[in-house]
């Protein structure tokens, strides 16, 4: 059920419409009898304080979660986490690096 990350802009937590189809295979996942329940990992880039990327991340993995809830995803199968700037996808510092680091992943609880 993990499916692809979902991709934020820069300083941004809400769903870009080029990353619903990520949530709704997610959603449609999770939907099912046997699934284990999932967490959302919201992460940053490297920039911004230590402290304002964790609330951003968690931000991300919020709006994550409210997103699959509005497509039938029952509360209790989910579950967030920020991981802030630590474990980014990508250890470079430039715009691609960043935009790629500026995302929800979904793990097994």
């Amino acid at each position: 059920c993990g499916g692809e990350a979902v991709l934020f802009d820069f300083d941004r937590s809400n769903i870009k419409s080029s990353e619903t189809a990520k949530l709704t295979s997610v959603a449609e996942c999770l939907k099912g009898d046997n699934t284990a329940p999932m967490t959302i990992n919201g992460h940053c880039d490297e920039r911004g304080t230590a402290e304002y990327n964790l609330a951003l991340g968690e931000r991300r993995a919020q709006s994550a979660r409210k997103y699959l809830e509005r497509l039938g995803v029952a509360g209790n199968k989910l579950s967030t986490l920020s991981r802030g700037e630590e474990d980014p996808a990508v250890a470079e510092s430039n715009k691609k690096a960043w935009a790629k680091n500026r995302r929800a992943e979904f793990s097994s609880r």
